[in-house]
Protein backbone atom coordinates (compact mmCIF):
# COMPACT_ATOMS: atom_id res chain seq x y z
CA UNK A 1 0.00 0.00 0.00
CA UNK A 2 2.53 2.43 0.52
CA UNK A 3 6.14 3.09 2.27
CA UNK A 4 7.51 4.99 5.41
CA UNK A 5 10.11 4.72 8.20
CA UNK A 6 10.20 3.50 11.86
CA UNK A 7 12.32 5.86 13.59
CA UNK A 8 14.21 3.23 16.59
CA UNK A 9 16.04 5.92 18.85
CA UNK A 10 18.60 6.77 15.97
CA UNK A 11 18.39 3.72 14.42
CA UNK A 12 16.12 4.21 10.93
CA UNK A 13 13.80 0.81 9.26
CA UNK A 14 12.61 1.40 5.83
CA UNK A 15 9.40 -0.43 6.00
CA UNK A 16 6.22 -1.45 3.33
CA UNK A 17 2.56 -1.18 4.57
CA UNK A 18 0.77 -3.68 3.08
CA UNK A 19 -3.92 -4.21 3.71
CA UNK A 20 -4.49 -6.62 6.44
CA UNK A 21 -8.06 -6.56 5.09
CA UNK A 22 -9.70 -8.74 2.79
CA UNK A 23 -12.23 -6.41 1.21
CA UNK A 24 -12.86 -8.38 -2.07
CA UNK A 25 -14.88 -11.20 0.25
CA UNK A 26 -17.56 -8.10 0.85
CA UNK A 27 -20.98 -7.82 -1.25
CA UNK A 28 -21.38 -4.44 -2.19
CA UNK A 29 -24.52 -2.76 -4.17
CA UNK A 30 -24.84 0.15 -6.80
CA UNK A 31 -27.69 2.53 -7.52
CA UNK A 32 -29.82 2.31 -9.95
CA UNK A 33 -32.75 4.31 -11.84
CA UNK A 34 -35.86 2.38 -10.14
CA UNK A 35 -37.47 1.93 -13.70
CA UNK A 36 -34.54 2.39 -16.45
CA UNK A 37 -32.20 0.41 -13.72
CA UNK A 38 -29.22 2.20 -15.81
CA UNK A 39 -26.33 3.05 -13.05
CA UNK A 40 -26.94 6.30 -11.34
CA UNK A 41 -24.43 9.28 -10.98
CA UNK A 42 -23.58 11.38 -8.93
CA UNK A 43 -22.58 15.16 -9.08
CA UNK A 44 -21.35 18.22 -7.22
CA UNK A 45 -23.97 21.44 -6.98
CA UNK A 46 -24.24 24.70 -5.98
CA UNK A 47 -27.74 24.71 -3.98
CA UNK A 48 -28.17 28.82 -4.60
CA UNK A 49 -28.28 28.12 -8.90
CA UNK A 50 -28.45 24.28 -9.35
CA UNK A 51 -24.89 24.81 -11.34
CA UNK A 52 -23.15 21.15 -11.99
CA UNK A 53 -19.50 22.00 -10.22
CA UNK A 54 -16.48 20.52 -11.98
CA UNK A 55 -14.22 18.82 -9.84
CA UNK A 56 -11.38 21.82 -10.77
CA UNK A 57 -13.64 24.61 -9.57
CA UNK A 58 -14.16 22.71 -5.90
CA UNK A 59 -12.02 23.86 -2.56
CA UNK A 60 -11.62 22.88 0.61
CA UNK A 61 -13.34 25.25 3.53
CA UNK A 62 -13.72 25.51 6.96
CA UNK A 63 -16.86 26.39 8.66
CA UNK A 64 -15.22 29.20 11.62
CA UNK A 65 -19.29 30.60 11.88
CA UNK A 66 -22.82 30.17 10.52
CA UNK A 67 -21.90 29.78 6.31
CA UNK A 68 -18.46 31.90 6.95
CA UNK A 69 -15.87 30.05 5.61
CA UNK A 70 -11.81 30.40 5.79
CA UNK A 71 -10.46 28.47 2.09
CA UNK A 72 -7.17 25.69 2.40
CA UNK A 73 -5.32 25.06 -0.45
CA UNK A 74 -3.93 21.30 -1.12
CA UNK A 75 -0.58 23.14 -1.27
CA UNK A 76 -1.04 24.45 2.28
CA UNK A 77 -2.24 20.86 3.92
CA UNK A 78 0.62 19.31 1.74
CA UNK A 79 3.09 22.15 3.58
CA UNK A 80 1.59 21.70 6.93
CA UNK A 81 2.29 17.77 6.69
CA UNK A 82 6.09 18.62 5.93
CA UNK A 83 6.53 21.33 9.00
CA UNK A 84 5.74 17.88 11.06
CA UNK A 85 6.43 14.73 10.38
CA UNK A 86 5.91 11.78 8.12
CA UNK A 87 8.24 9.34 10.26
CA UNK A 88 6.99 6.93 12.25
CA UNK A 89 9.11 7.72 15.22
CA UNK A 90 8.72 5.75 17.94
CA UNK A 91 7.77 7.53 21.25
CA UNK A 92 7.43 4.61 23.83
CA UNK A 93 6.82 1.06 24.56
CA UNK A 94 3.74 -0.04 26.78
CA UNK A 95 2.97 -3.73 27.98
CA UNK A 96 0.57 -4.89 25.36
CA UNK A 97 -1.84 -6.18 27.43
CA UNK A 98 -2.34 -2.44 28.88
CA UNK A 99 -3.91 -1.29 25.94
CA UNK A 100 -7.83 -1.26 25.75
CA UNK A 101 -8.97 -2.82 22.42
CA UNK A 102 -11.22 -0.18 22.58
CA UNK A 103 -8.87 2.35 20.86
CA UNK A 104 -8.11 -0.28 18.09
CA UNK A 105 -8.99 0.95 14.70
CA UNK A 106 -7.97 -0.64 11.26
CA UNK A 107 -4.58 -2.87 11.21
CA UNK A 108 -1.93 -3.12 8.86
CA UNK A 109 0.81 -5.64 7.78
CA UNK A 110 4.51 -4.31 8.52
CA UNK A 111 7.33 -5.55 6.81
CA UNK A 112 10.69 -4.53 6.24
CA UNK A 113 12.15 -2.14 2.85
CA UNK A 114 15.19 -3.04 0.92
CA UNK A 115 18.29 -3.36 3.59
CA UNK A 116 16.67 -3.11 6.44
CA UNK A 117 15.54 -6.81 7.11
CA UNK A 118 18.57 -6.98 10.71
CA UNK A 119 17.08 -3.24 11.54
CA UNK A 120 13.68 -4.94 11.30
CA UNK A 121 14.41 -8.42 12.58
CA UNK A 122 15.72 -6.66 15.84
CA UNK A 123 12.44 -4.40 16.97
CA UNK A 124 10.44 -7.39 16.06
CA UNK A 125 12.50 -10.05 18.02
CA UNK A 126 12.88 -7.08 20.70
CA UNK A 127 9.14 -6.86 21.11
CA UNK A 128 8.52 -10.28 21.56
CA UNK A 129 10.74 -10.92 24.02
CA UNK A 130 9.85 -8.38 26.33
CA UNK A 131 5.99 -8.76 25.49
CA UNK A 132 5.62 -4.52 24.75
CA UNK A 133 4.23 -2.88 22.00
CA UNK A 134 5.63 0.46 20.38
CA UNK A 135 3.85 3.52 20.15
CA UNK A 136 4.08 6.16 17.32
CA UNK A 137 2.95 9.00 15.28
CA UNK A 138 3.12 10.47 12.27
CA UNK A 139 1.39 12.61 9.84
CA UNK A 140 -0.53 11.62 6.65
CA UNK A 141 -3.08 12.75 4.25
CA UNK A 142 -4.02 15.80 6.67
CA UNK A 143 -4.53 13.93 9.60
CA UNK A 144 -2.18 13.06 12.30
CA UNK A 145 -1.67 9.01 13.56
CA UNK A 146 -1.55 7.80 16.26
CA UNK A 147 -0.51 3.97 15.88
CA UNK A 148 0.97 1.04 18.02
CA UNK A 149 3.43 -1.40 16.53
CA UNK A 150 2.86 -5.08 17.82
CA UNK A 151 4.78 -8.22 16.90
CA UNK A 152 3.28 -11.14 15.45
CA UNK A 153 5.00 -14.60 14.18
CA UNK A 154 8.29 -12.73 12.53
CA UNK A 155 6.53 -9.51 10.96
CA UNK A 156 4.83 -6.87 12.68
CA UNK A 157 0.65 -5.55 12.88
CA UNK A 158 0.51 -1.27 12.92
CA UNK A 159 -2.64 -1.17 15.06
CA UNK A 160 -4.32 2.52 13.98
CA UNK A 161 -5.57 3.92 17.27
CA UNK A 162 -7.89 6.45 18.26
CA UNK A 163 -6.86 9.51 20.02
CA UNK A 164 -8.23 9.48 23.67
CA UNK A 165 -11.02 12.59 22.82
CA UNK A 166 -12.02 9.83 20.08
CA UNK A 167 -13.38 7.71 22.47
CA UNK A 168 -16.16 8.34 24.81
CA UNK A 169 -16.07 8.17 28.33
CA UNK A 170 -17.63 5.18 29.62
CA UNK A 171 -19.37 7.04 32.74
CA UNK A 172 -21.44 8.58 29.56
CA UNK A 173 -23.37 5.19 29.66
CA UNK A 174 -26.12 4.33 32.27
CA UNK A 175 -25.62 1.46 34.72
CA UNK A 176 -27.76 0.72 37.29
CA UNK A 177 -26.86 -1.02 40.28
CA UNK A 178 -28.54 -4.40 40.82
CA UNK A 179 -27.82 -7.40 43.38
CA UNK A 180 -26.71 -10.96 41.96
CA UNK A 181 -27.08 -14.27 44.27
CA UNK A 182 -23.26 -15.84 45.29
CA UNK A 183 -25.97 -19.29 43.79
CA UNK A 184 -26.74 -17.15 40.09
CA UNK A 185 -22.90 -16.16 40.35
CA UNK A 186 -21.89 -19.78 40.50
CA UNK A 187 -24.22 -20.60 37.57
CA UNK A 188 -22.62 -18.35 35.23
CA UNK A 189 -19.02 -19.36 36.30
CA UNK A 190 -20.20 -22.62 35.12
CA UNK A 191 -21.58 -21.51 31.86
CA UNK A 192 -18.68 -19.50 31.10
CA UNK A 193 -16.10 -22.91 32.12
CA UNK A 194 -18.90 -24.97 29.57
CA UNK A 195 -17.52 -22.48 26.82
CA UNK A 196 -14.10 -21.52 27.82
CA UNK A 197 -11.54 -22.40 24.64
CA UNK A 198 -7.72 -21.76 25.29
CA UNK A 199 -7.03 -18.80 22.86
CA UNK A 200 -9.23 -17.11 19.98
CA UNK A 201 -9.48 -18.88 17.11
CA UNK A 202 -11.23 -16.51 14.30
CA UNK A 203 -11.42 -19.17 11.79
CA UNK A 204 -14.33 -21.28 13.10
CA UNK A 205 -16.68 -17.74 12.61
CA UNK A 206 -17.78 -17.39 9.13
CA UNK A 207 -20.19 -14.52 8.02
CA UNK A 208 -23.86 -16.24 7.75
CA UNK A 209 -25.36 -13.15 6.76
CA UNK A 210 -23.53 -12.56 3.52
CA UNK A 211 -23.38 -16.24 2.17
CA UNK A 212 -27.10 -16.21 2.76
CA UNK A 213 -27.34 -12.90 0.84
CA UNK A 214 -24.59 -14.38 -1.67
CA UNK A 215 -27.26 -17.82 -2.24
CA UNK A 216 -29.95 -15.16 -3.16
CA UNK A 217 -28.07 -13.25 -5.37
CA UNK A 218 -26.84 -16.34 -7.04
CA UNK A 219 -30.45 -17.48 -7.34
CA UNK A 220 -31.74 -14.64 -8.82
CA UNK A 221 -29.70 -14.18 -11.48
CA UNK A 222 -30.70 -18.00 -12.34
CA UNK A 223 -34.28 -16.33 -12.70
CA UNK A 224 -35.31 -18.32 -9.18
CA UNK A 225 -37.66 -17.68 -6.50
CA UNK A 226 -36.48 -17.51 -2.64
CA UNK A 227 -38.02 -18.28 0.35
CA UNK A 228 -37.40 -14.74 2.48
CA UNK A 229 -39.91 -16.04 5.64
CA UNK A 230 -38.19 -15.17 8.40
CA UNK A 231 -37.25 -17.37 11.32
CA UNK A 232 -39.90 -16.29 14.91
CA UNK A 233 -37.91 -13.50 17.07
CA UNK A 234 -37.61 -15.01 20.85
CA UNK A 235 -40.41 -13.46 22.80
CA UNK A 236 -39.03 -11.54 24.81
CA UNK A 237 -40.17 -12.39 28.61
CA UNK A 238 -38.80 -11.54 32.38
CA UNK A 239 -38.13 -15.11 33.45
CA UNK A 240 -36.29 -16.82 36.93
CA UNK A 241 -32.67 -15.84 36.57
CA UNK A 242 -31.69 -19.56 38.69
CA UNK A 243 -34.01 -21.43 36.00
CA UNK A 244 -32.64 -19.75 32.87
CA UNK A 245 -28.97 -20.55 34.04
CA UNK A 246 -29.80 -23.73 34.74
CA UNK A 247 -31.86 -24.37 31.45
CA UNK A 248 -28.45 -22.99 29.59
CA UNK A 249 -26.19 -25.48 31.62
CA UNK A 250 -28.57 -28.17 30.32
CA UNK A 251 -28.76 -27.22 27.11
CA UNK A 252 -25.15 -26.77 26.56
CA UNK A 253 -24.37 -30.12 28.06
CA UNK A 254 -26.69 -32.10 26.02
CA UNK A 255 -25.73 -30.28 22.90
CA UNK A 256 -23.14 -31.70 20.44
CA UNK A 257 -20.12 -29.40 20.11
CA UNK A 258 -19.81 -27.55 16.86
CA UNK A 259 -17.59 -28.29 13.83
CA UNK A 260 -14.79 -25.81 13.27
CA UNK A 261 -15.14 -24.48 9.98
CA UNK A 262 -12.74 -24.54 7.06
CA UNK A 263 -9.79 -21.91 8.54
CA UNK A 264 -10.30 -18.43 6.70
CA UNK A 265 -7.63 -15.62 7.00
CA UNK A 266 -8.33 -13.61 10.40
CA UNK A 267 -9.60 -10.39 9.74
CA UNK A 268 -9.83 -6.96 10.56
CA UNK A 269 -12.94 -4.71 9.26
CA UNK A 270 -12.66 -1.42 10.16
CA UNK A 271 -13.24 1.43 7.69
CA UNK A 272 -12.74 5.30 8.28
CA UNK A 273 -15.45 7.33 6.57
CA UNK A 274 -14.33 11.24 5.32
CA UNK A 275 -17.72 13.40 5.21
CA UNK A 276 -17.65 15.09 1.96
CA UNK A 277 -19.19 17.63 0.77
CA UNK A 278 -23.14 17.99 0.09
CA UNK A 279 -24.53 16.26 -3.19
CA UNK A 280 -27.30 16.52 -4.88
CA UNK A 281 -30.56 15.16 -2.88
CA UNK A 282 -31.78 13.12 -6.44
CA UNK A 283 -29.14 10.91 -5.71
CA UNK A 284 -27.99 8.81 -2.39
CA UNK A 285 -24.40 8.84 -1.32
CA UNK A 286 -22.57 5.86 -0.15
CA UNK A 287 -20.30 6.21 2.82
CA UNK A 288 -16.68 6.93 0.98
CA UNK A 289 -14.23 4.76 1.11
CA UNK A 290 -10.84 5.62 2.85
CA UNK A 291 -7.59 3.56 2.50
CA UNK A 292 -5.29 4.82 5.39
CA UNK A 293 -1.84 4.46 4.65
CA UNK A 294 1.49 6.00 5.39
CA UNK A 295 4.14 7.87 3.44
CA UNK A 296 7.87 8.62 3.68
Amino acid sequence: MASGTISFGLVNIPVKVYSANESGNRISFNQLHAEKKTRLKQQMFEPTTGEIVPRDQIVKGYEYAKDQYVIVSDDELEKLELATSRTMEISEFVPLETVDPLFFETGYYIGPDKGADRAFKLLVQALNDMKHAAVARYVTRGRQNLVLFRPLNHGLVMQQLRFADEVRAQGEVPIPDANVTEAELNLARQFIQQLSQPKFDASKYKDEYREKLRALLDAKVRGETVNLTPKPEPVAKVVDLMEALKASLASKSAAPAPAAAAPEPARELEKEERKGPRRAPRAEEPAAKKKKSARG
